[in-house]
């Protein structure tokens, strides 16, 4: 009995061994799951705090206008993310690079930061990463009036959104992604579900950018009224919050564009001078806005019957309108090539698919081709619009400007020449190039002859007597060396021209 009673507590002195080893080694792996864990939440917090310091700088410098700055921001979070190991990091700072080059119009450098960020965030954990590449790629489609896939890009990004964790950055891009969708709607023409993205863009931002949005939206589908109420509530907005000068210079153009709407001609153009002042600060890393600025300006002008000014904004929107053609066809063409060297270079290493791939790039040329004829037809419609707008506005101008310098000249008013030189500059230097020691004198007389005043007229506006002018025709002959047999009047209509 002894023996046994001997055998059962040597076998709980075992047991009891065996639970504290037990126990020591769940302590153990506790203690190293605890670390790990602490290393990852680490890792991870130190990762947010990377992505939230870079996008907010990086928003900050490019609604300034600060190009350089935003530049040097980014090589010094490439290289911290080389150090963290961080791969997806590297792939924002390709993204911002991405956006700013959309902004500014350069679309081709865009498209290669877009390609370098797709291979660093495509296989990110973080579903807040594929929302900002989406959105972004979608500002890059509408900017290049490629409406259907800005809208497929929107929803990815929405999609992915919805699926990350609920962040100030996610908080934040949200009102953002329904802006973007009510923009790309309205140019589609579907006008209810564009008004309802924008109405929840303001209620979630309530900022002076969103409520502009909301006006717009009226001020397109021609509502001033409805458009006044948030304009009233963006200039608070602005004046209460801290508002970046991109987003101010969008408020002040808004503004403009409703004055105008309006009849308020004097307000329009102090909204839209502040807009053009803003423009200079903002111009490296937001261009493309500007252009809807001179737009603006020109519509407002023309209303004023100032088509001098009129003419100088339309012309200026033209110029930049041209410059953003340019980029959007020099894209298209390299983004049809690039698709069409990826198809060969599958086929080569597939020689079976050749049919395949003779059916696949007629299918592609054929159909990049008719896209792209299709886009440059519109823009050429545009163009050819406008340009007649120009042409009938230049032609206002110059009618009126020449009227003002004959009322000058029958009032032998001593500015005559000065406007005459304004309207036909050519012709004074083509006149000191035969000989460069004509008097102003002479120069006013040879303006008059150009104007094809007969020498009554010219002895009635210059209060001589009418055989002096002829003695001036004759000395002017002498002087310009024109022929005694050709027409004076036709020698000065044809000069310069």
């Amino acid at each position: 009995m002894e023996r046994i009673n001997l055998i059962v507590l040597k076998n709980k002195k075992i047991h009891s061994k065996d639970i504290k080893k037990i126990i020591a080694c769940t302590i153990c792996i506790g203690l190293l799951l605890c670390m790990l864990s602490c290393s990852t939440d680490s890792q991870n917090k130190e990762r947010e705090n990377f992505d939230t310091s870079l996008l907010n700088q990086t928003s900050d410098l490019q609604l300034s206008g600060e190009y350089e700055a935003l530049i040097r921001l980014n090589i010094k979070y490439m290289k911290k993310a080389a150090k963290m190991k961080y791969k997806a990091g590297k792939g924002l700072c390709y993204l911002n690079m991405a956006g700013v080059n959309v902004s500014a119009g350069n679309y081709d450098k865009a498209r290669f930061f877009f390609n370098k960020a797709e291979k660093d965030l495509k296989n990110s954990e973080n579903n807040y990463h594929k929302a900002a590449f989406y959105n972004d790629y979608s500002l890059y489609y509408s900017h290049l009036k490629i409406n259907d896939k800005a809208i497929e890009c929107n929803n990815k990004a929405f999609y992915y959104l919805k699926k990350a964790a609920k962040t100030s950055l996610a908080r934040k891009l949200l009102p953002r992604l329904y802006v973007n969708k009510g923009i790309y709607y309205a140019w589609k023409g579907w006008f209810g579900t564009s008004l309802k993205c924008f109405t929840k863009a303001n209620i979630l931002e309530n900022s002076a950018y969103s409520n502009c949005m909301v006006a717009q939206y009226y001020l397109f589908v021609h509502k001033p009224d409805s458009a006044g109420i948030y304009i009233a509530q963006a200039d608070e907005k602005m004046l209460s919050q801290k508002t970046t000068d991109v987003e101010s210079l969008w408020v002040y153009y808004t503004m403009g564009y409703y004055y105008n709407e309006i009849n308020n001609s004097e307000q329009a153009e102090k909204a839209l001078k502040k807009a053009l002042d803003i423009n200079i600060k903002t111009r490296r890393t937001y261009s493309s806005h500007i252009k809807e600025v001179y737009m603006a300006l020109a519509e407002l002008y023309k209303k004023k019957n100032d088509g001098g000014k009129a003419y100088f904004y339309l012309k200026k929107y033209m110029e930049e309108e041209g410059r953003f053609d340019a980029a959007r066809f020099t894209t298209m063409n390299k983004a049809t090539e690039d698709f069409i060297s990826e198809v060969k270079q599958e086929s080569d290493w597939h020689k079976n698919d050749l049919p395949l791939f003779i059916a696949l790039s007629i299918a592609v040329l054929t159909f990049s081709g008719v896209y792209v004829r299709k886009i440059i037809n519109k823009l050429k419609l545009n163009k050819n619009s406008l340009k007649e707008e120009t042409d009938e506005l230049k032609n206002h101008v110059e009618t009126k400007q020449l009227e003002e310098v004959i009322e000058l000249a029958k009032r032998n008013d001593s500015s005559f020449l000065l406007k005459f030189k304004e309207l036909y500059p050519d012709f004074i230097k083509a006149l000191l190039k035969i000989n460069p020691d004509l008097e102003n004198s002479e120069l006013t007389f040879c303006a008059m002859l150009k104007l094809r005043f007969s020498s009554k007229e010219i002895a009635d506006y210059t209060f001589v007597q009418h055989k002096s002018v002829q003695q001036k025709k004759y000395r002017i002959r002498k002087r310009l060396n024109i022929l005694g047999e050709t027409d004076i009047y036709d020698f000065f209509e044809n000069l310069a021209e």
